[in-house]
């Protein structure tokens, strides 16, 4: 074991230890309380098995601690809630091991630090509400609950909408300025749209947060019907033109080009309902994009979540999912310019299970198969082996 690692898991030791000190030490809010607090630590120790750079492993994690405020309760502001989240991360990348274009570890970040991650005022107006701030757009859009547990980062948002935007979209690991304006003309029928800055960044990143809007905004819509299931179709675009992956001007510039693209999501139970034995839910979910400003035209997700697998084990879960990304064509002519055989697609099957082994711990291992990692036909497939552990605080 490397100096490094040792110094990782010591801190991810020290730190989780501490965490648990101050959950058990802190005395419980009363439940009329304007303010609702919580605190999730994840450790994760995953890497390669087969395939990839190399056969390795890295050990990263995550802190979550969030903070709602009913602001009638509190100021009697009617129908007023806020939000804050901060987030830290911290350790290696085992995605630099595996080598894949759509990661293999949701909590996986580029630069570790402490940030604050939402941080938002909404109004309600009865069936309508509005958010504003620092907002996380796949908290509410392209999302479906029974993808939850899976670990791949394909499975949170699709990657043709995750790869694009100066600094990626508003999501994990930053977000951006934001209004969001929801309307639920019914119990199970929504509709919603965001604004958002395309540059993302919060405080705790390099120039913190961008309010100068200089590279325009991210436009979503989604509306759906949320019964027994849940069926939506989104779309989103950008204010302005995105760099062209491959084609430059006669300055040696990137052509701009709009960006823009489209999301099907579908989410039905397939056995009992929630909080039976062994009760199943499927998901399936389809994007599409432009091809010219992100590596993947088009993409899909589908898979099954089991919950209480076992009668005598009420929070124990397994899911399956395959995520496909679908390789533009100019991203291929630039993998096959460096001197490598492009495939058309990379593609990822994961299996997990989770299980709480204690009032505040989980526990999932998880296994992934990654086909044609890289997007590179010769490349060997890669094998990844993870184990979370969870505990909330």
């Amino acid at each position: 074991m490397t100096v490094t690692a040792i110094g990782a898991r010591r801190r991810l030791a020290i730190l989780g230890l501490s965490l648990t000190a101050l959950a058990v030490g802190r005395p419980a809010l009363a439940q009329d309380s304007a303010w609702t607090l919580a605190a999730t630590y994840t450790a994760d120790v995953a890497g390669s098995v087969s395939g990839g750079a190399s056969q390795a492993g890295k050990v990263l994690d995550n802190l979550m601690i969030e903070a709602d405020l009913d602001l009638d309760k509190a100021l009697g502001w009617k129908g007023a809630t806020a939000h804050l989240s901060l987030l830290n991360n911290a350790g290696g990348a085992p995605n630099d091991i595996a080598r894949t274009l759509q990661g293999v570890d949701n909590i996986e970040v580029t630069r570790p630090r402490g940030k604050i991650y939402e941080a938002w005022l909404q109004q309600d107006f009865g069936a309508a509400s509005v958010r504003a701030g620092l907002y996380d757009l796949n908290s509410e859009f392209y999302a479906t609950d029974a993808a939850g547990l899976l670990i791949s980062p394909a499975f949170g948002i699709g990657s043709e909408l995750a790869a694009t935007g100066p600094n990626g979209p508003s999501i994990f690991p930053s977000t951006a300025l934001a209004v969001r304006v929801r309307l639920a003309p019914s119990d199970t029928t929504y509709i919603q749209a965001a604004a958002l800055n395309a540059h993302a960044g919060v405080i705790g990143d390099p120039g913190g947060v961008d309010t100068e809007f200089d590279h325009g905004a991210l436009l979503a819509a989604e509306a759906g019907w949320t019964g027994r299931g849940k069926l939506a179709l989104g779309v989103w675009r950008y204010t302005q033109d995105q760099d062209d992956i491959l084609d430059i001007d006669a300055a040696g510039d990137p052509v701009p080009r709009a960006a823009a693209g489209a999301y099907l999501l579908l989410e039905q139970p397939l056995r009992g309902a929630e909080g039976d034995l062994r009760a199943v839910a499927g998901f399936l979910r389809l994007g599409v994009s432009d091809g010219d400003t992100t590596p993947f035209k088009d993409g899909g997700q589908a898979g099954l979540l089991m919950t209480q697998v076992f009668a005598n084990r009420p929070d124990s879960a397994l899911s399956v999912g395959v995520a496909y990304g679908g390789l533009s064509d100019k991203f291929q002519q630039t993998l096959a310019g460096g001197g490598g055989r492009a495939a058309a697609s990379e593609s990822t099957l994961e299996l997990t299970y989770a299980d709480r082994v204690a009032p505040r711990l989980m526990l999932q291992p998880s296994v992934q198969y990654v086909v044609h990692p890289g997007g590179t036909r010769d490349a060997d497939p890669v094998v990844v082996l993870a184990l979370r552990v969870s505990i909330d605080l």
